[in-house]
């Protein structure tokens, strides 16, 4: 029987080991799907090729629907979220002579972001005072996770984003190329590029996104919302594969054969020991030094691939923090139903699987994990940020002016 075929474009990051888990381990096959997976070298070559309808689904950054169905991308058009797919996976790094600076100025481990944010602070006051440039660090695209994250941290650290240090934007498989050569000092990605800096000798890895904001979404299947209206049959089909993909991921003996997948050329294109720390959560931050983080990537526990609107919501909140588009009650609701739980609640019921009762939570009210392994997947993990704030969805007015009037002291 021919199998219907799916076109979905990715770049080649750690974290998009559930669309290519999914085709290679023979899941979107067992679904009666032909999954063609095409890699792109930027964020912003995946939103315009769905745009133009060259992709029918896409590896997404996390905020990038709620930013098309805002009108925010140069070829706006209709998205949806209807899975996640992991939590975590991002880190920051630092060109070696700034983690130096950092390091003298107090800054601890890679899990602590508040002291390497502290650290951070000293290093940019002491440069104003001797009339340095600014730092540069680079995020992979300004509708991005990576840039929220790293603009919250700095934020929460006293730092001002806006004024402190300049936010440039660089492709992920660029950004140790970019600290090679000096044009940056510093970076937020995912994996595998962090590594890859800290092999070459080039970069430390100064702190991690599960750190800033435990279990806090990457990158979602971005699907175009008329495709999925009309193939809703086939959308069901591929989240249910994708779904067992994300098991199959998740399984730590799985991570040795996965890291061999994601190596190939047409994948991630480097090499196995550079793609394994973000699986196991052996994160070496430097060349001496391995750090345990057992929550760096999860592609399946703490309910990883549920589309929390509460989620789509935050990043709202950010993009209206950042002076990237004014607050209007209305697209609280445009984005907040980017993100689809009905339709992956629809397509998983034949599979019988646990999952959260609601569709939105409180981030941030749950510190630490208080669960049992059977009802985070029904509830989610923990998902603390680091500063100890909490993001109501519920509350969104509140919380902006909260984060307004800290800007202004």
């Amino acid at each position: 029987m021919a199998l219907d075929p799916i076109t979905a474009g990715f770049l080649p990051l750690t974290d998009s080991a559930i669309l290519v888990a999914a085709r290679e381990c023979g899941f979107t096959e067992d679904e009666g799907l032909a999954l063609h997976l095409i890699r792109e070298s930027s964020w912003a070559n995946i939103r315009d090729r769905m745009a133009v309808g060259h992709f029918d689904a896409a590896h997404m950054l996390a905020p990038m629907p709620v930013a098309c169905n805002l009108g925010l991308t140069p070829l706006a058009l209709p998205l949806i979220a209807p899975m996640t797919l992991g939590l975590g996976g991002n880190a920051v790094t630092v060109d070696v002579s700034l983690w130096q600076q950092m390091e003298a100025a107090g800054a601890g481990q890679a899990t602590d972001p508040r002291s390497v944010g502290k650290a951070l602070r000293t290093v940019i006051s002491e440069r104003a005072a001797r009339g340095l440039k600014r730092l540069q660090l680079a995020v992979v695209h300004p509708h991005s996770g990576h840039n929220f994250e790293l603009r919250y941290w700095l934020a929460a650290s006293g730092i001002d984003p806006q004024r402190d240090v300049d936010i440039v934007i660089v492709p992920p498989p660029l950004m140790p190329d970019a600290l090679l050569s000096k044009r940056i000092d510093g970076f937020c990605v995912g994996e595998p590029w962090n590594t890859v800096a800290v092999v070459r000798g080039q970069g430390r890895i100064a702190t991690v996104k599960a750190a800033i904001w435990k279990s806090s979404p990457e990158k979602v299947l971005g699907v175009r919302a008329e495709w999925a209206d009309a193939n809703a049959g086939r959308l069901d089909r591929l989240l249910r594969a994708l779904y067992r993909a994300a098991e199959w991921c998740g399984l730590p003996e799985n991570r040795i054969k996965l890291a061999r997948i994601l190596s190939r050329s047409d994948y991630i294109g480097q090499s196995e020991r550079l793609i394994a720390p973000a699986l196991s959560g052996a994160i070496a931050v430097d060349q001496q030094s391995v750090v345990p983080i057992d929550d760096f990537f999860l592609p399946f526990a703490r309910a990883a691939t549920f589309p929390w609107q509460s989620h789509a919501l935050w990043f709202y909140s950010q993009m209206v923090r950042w002076g990237q588009v004014e607050f209007d009650p209305a697209q609280v609701g445009i984005a907040q139903s980017s993100y689809r739980p009905d339709l992956y609640r629809s397509a998983l019921a034949p599979l019988d699987v646990a999952m959260p009762v609601g569709n939105s939570k409180v981030e941030g009210a749950t510190a630490r994990s208080r669960f049992h392994a059977s009802a985070e997947a029904a509830i989610g993990g923990p998902d603390g940020f680091f500063d100890g704030a909490v993001f109501d969805p519920d509350r969104i007015e509140d919380y902006l002016n909260r984060n307004a009037a800290l800007h202004k002291k």
